[in-house]
């Protein structure tokens, strides 16, 4: 009841600013703008698989039929690009945790829509301590803070951790990806049976895949993946 008074009474004295146009949020709880929100770039179509962008969204796409990850389904809000690829940016590189609470916030718009059991538990994709303390937040952990104000859920705060300090996945090719990763994830006890990987962006699934693969051996049974993109 004091944090619900309190963030009305800030969002009275210091009413949201669209962080896209810059101007008045309509949306007194957001920092968004109707306009802007009707115009991001929504994925639509989709493999339920991995989420790669794909006409109609009902079918697997061909790499899952080949090679199924070790995840059961994906779900992304948004497409990697203009403006969601700058809020990201912005979120992540220059610490605006702001654009990060807002791309949660977006998530959960989808995710409150979807039908079917909520997993018991969000898993944030960890960061190295050394990567932790260079950047001061996890983003994954971040984006799962309004997920579970608005789903309910809980975060499994100490299930995994990152034990070796990887190179960059952006400047790395897709094989690289892969190699960069393997061996980089430890679960310190057993996972839940269902739960949800948490990451800001999925660009290959390499990360995803490999966390996958470490919390499967851990004994879960369903593994789902949510992001905030999908580039």
């Amino acid at each position: 009841m004091v944090y619900t008074w309190l963030n009305n009474l800030q969002h009275h004295l210091y009413p949201p600013t669209c962080l896209i146009c810059g101007h008045g949020a309509a949306n007194q709880t957001r920092d968004l703008c109707s306009a802007c929100h009707a115009a991001l770039p929504w994925q639509t179509g989709a493999c339920p698989r991995c989420a790669a962008a794909l006409p109609g969204g009902e079918l697997l796409c061909g790499a899952c039929l080949r090679r199924p990850p070790p995840f059961a389904a994906a779900t992304c809000a948004l497409h990697y690009r203009f403006p969601v690829d700058r809020l990201l940016q912005h979120f992540k590189f220059q610490g605006q945790l702001a654009a990060g609470r807002l791309l949660g916030e977006l998530l959960a718009e989808r995710l409150a829509a979807r039908a079917g059991p909520l997993p018991a538990q969000i898993v944030p994709v960890p960061l190295h301590p050394a990567r932790l303390a260079e950047r001061g937040f996890n983003q994954a952990a971040e984006l799962a803070r309004p997920l579970v104000r608005r789903l309910r859920l809980t975060i499994a705060h100490d299930l995994c951790r990152r034990v070796r300090d990887t190179a960059h996945q952006a400047r790395l090719a897709a094989p690289e990806r892969r190699r960069n990763l393997h061996g980089a994830f430890d679960v310190r006890g057993r996972a839940p049976a269902h739960l949800a990987i948490l990451d800001d962006i999925i660009t290959t699934g390499s990360t995803v895949t490999e966390l996958a693969r470490v919390l499967r051996r851990a004994g879960a049974e369903r593994i789902e993946v949510w992001s905030v993109a999908r580039a």
